[in-house]
């Protein structure tokens, strides 16, 4: 048959979005794709928005539990959470409705490590899946789904919902099949086996989603781009920031410690990685790889310079100019991009195994290296733990980044104690913002918080944490990590009462 529905018996069951969004039942369970913003689908979330809008004004209050990869879109987190339709979402969020809601204390949310959602659903602890709405960028005659521009938790979603309505989008490439590595291997305790994955590049699985004809209730045809923001060109700091972290990496492969190849990337989203990943292009490196969990525009750019011979993920997150080059070359980039589910492009096992770098952004940091990357004040979520957790404690080397100061100098992202603990500091290897790079390996709490009050600290606010740390040292309670427990969380209280932490 032509075009992207190549099986005749799936042919049949085409409907338009707002039939689909009708099977979706209230108070159900929904696992949708999308991871970044890429793969998501486009067409039946906002279908389903307008049928809760429609229920609650009339009174009949409706809604879904929402489970994805991990952020998703505007026209899908968005248009459920203005719609007042969300009860409860997991395992990450970036969308600034569904913040306003969860903060407010209107919607709940499960914080996740994206490597433990899949194995939750399994062990039943969320309840059963009732309805997965998937995008993919094609069937196969035989039936296969063809994967989309993320993989995320595709597989689980589709092997564990009672119905699957699947997003057909030829807007996404075509040259994407192929570019996916689907591990069926997967099990629980007492059967699991290792995941025999050893390279970057060890495809162990296959290339295309599998589901039973006779679960998939619809089909929705669509032709829609994924929600692509161009990252800002990085400043200063962002540059002073990824020049640590490089002139750190050289100096590890100086001394033996990584290879002139390094050891497999990870990078977190954001300007800052960029940098970092465009800093690479011009350093004493070659050969590289990534086992990462999103492909953005620094990775892409790496492997057109030939610098990076192999990146593996679960998802793309590149801006609109970069999505237009990989669409026009998709077909080389085949050869050296592999996207798998992110129980594996996440796996503390497989992470541990390839002894991968890194590279994660943060909220703020203490002076003892414990890190807070999800919470405003301690109780004000801006985004969710994501993947940095299963990077960080299996890791080779674990680096968190972070400019030094926020809100215009008004806060210090370096405080005496961090309001909320997502990475303690046994999970902490390196932390560099723009004033420099604390290597914090073999140091011990003491020793740790001077390195990073003078290596990382603004000076501007270096002085009080110097005061604190010296008084916490005569003072404390215990020696061992010293603190006034009446003042370790006063910089927080500070700024709520006064809009500054400065003195």
């Amino acid at each position: 048959m032509p075009g992207r529905i190549r099986n005749r018996q799936l042919a049949t069951k085409i409907v338009e979005a707002d039939e689909a969004a009708r099977l979706i039942p209230a108070g159900a369970n929904v696992g949708m794709s999308g991871f970044t913003g890429a793969g998501y689908p486009k067409e039946v979330p906002g279908a389903l928005a307008k049928r809760l809008a429609e229920a609650n004004a009339q009174g009949d209050p409706m809604k879904v539990s929402l489970w994805t990869g991990a952020s998703t879109a505007p026209e899908l987190d968005g248009a459920l959470a203005e719609a007042d339709g969300i009860e409860l979402r997991l395992p990450y969020q970036s969308d600034p409705v569904s913040r306003e809601k969860i903060n407010s204390g209107r919607m709940d949310y499960i914080d996740i490590h994206l490597s433990h959602v899949a194995q939750r659903v399994w062990q039943g602890f969320l309840g059963p899946l009732d309805v997965a709405v998937i995008e993919i960028s094609g069937i196969t005659e035989d039936g296969k789904l063809i994967p989309s521009s993320s993989v995320g938790n595709n597989k689980t979603w589709i092997e564990q919902a009672d119905r699957v309505i699947l997003e057909v989008n030829a807007w996404q490439s075509e040259q994407l099949e192929g570019m996916h590595d689907i591990y069926y291997g997967t099990t629980l305790p007492p059967y699991r086996r290792p995941i025999p994955l050893t390279d970057p590049r060890d495809r162990i699985g296959v290339p295309y989603l599998e589901c039973p004809p006779e679960k998939i209730a619809a089909v929705v045809e669509t032709e829609a781009p994924d929600r692509n923001t161009a990252f800002k060109e990085p400043d200063g700091i962002s540059r002073a920031i990824a020049g640590h972290v490089l002139d750190f990496l050289t100096s590890e492969m100086r001394c033996g410690r990584i290879p002139e190849s390094l050891l497999p990337l990870q990078s977190g989203v954001g300007n800052v990685a960029n940098a970092v990943l465009a800093g690479l292009r011009e350093g004493p490196f070659s050969g590289l790889t990534a086992y990462t969990e999103v492909i953005q525009d620094g990775m892409l750019d790496l492997i057109d310079s030939g610098t990076l011979r192999m990146a593996s993920a679960t998802a793309f997150s590149l801006s609109p100019s970069a999505v237009d080059r990989f669409n026009k070359h998709a077909d080389e980039y085949r050869s050296r991009i592999l996207l798998r589910p992110q129980e594996i492009s996440n796996h503390p096992e497989v992470v541990r195994r390839l002894g991968c770098l890194a590279m994660n952004g943060i909220v703020e940091a203490d002076i003892y290296g414990n890190i807070n990357s999800t919470h405003m004040m301690g109780s004000r979520i801006q985004n969710g733990i994501g993947g940095s957790g299963d990077f960080a404690r299996n890791a080779y080397t674990s680096i968190f980044v972070t400019p030094s100061t926020a809100k215009d100098g008004a806060i210090s992202t370096i405080v005496p104690m961090v309001s909320h603990v997502d990475h303690t500091e046994h999970d902490v290897d390196v932390i560099v913002t723009e004033q420099g790079a604390a290597d914090l390996r073999g140091l011990a709490p003491r020793q740790r918080a001077k390195q990073i009050i003078e290596r990382c600290a603004h000076p501007d606010f270096r002085p009080a944490l110097r005061d604190y740390y010296e008084r916490s040292l005569a003072a404390s309670y215990g020696g061992h990590t010293p603190h006034l427990l009446d003042e370790s969380l006063s910089w927080h209280r500070k700024y709520l009462q006064e809009g500054t932490m400065r003195v």
